[in-house]
């Protein structure tokens, strides 16, 4: 993994732990980590691509 990738998965995973102890019930946690997976894993690319613009 390059350094992009871990730095941005990175944020993600520390805003959703920081998120995560004020959802109460696990299925609905579950379906937050579920939802933010897929969003970040679809932002990336756009991220990325942006990085390299310059």
């Amino acid at each position: 993994m390059d350094p992009v990738t871990l730095a941005f998965y990175a944020i993600v995973c520390a805003c959703l732990g920081a998120a995560a102890p004020r959802v109460p019930r696990l299925p609905i946690r579950l379906a937050v980590g579920a939802t933010v997976g897929l969003v970040a894993a679809s932002v990336l690319p756009l991220i990325k691509g942006a990085l390299h613009l310059y």
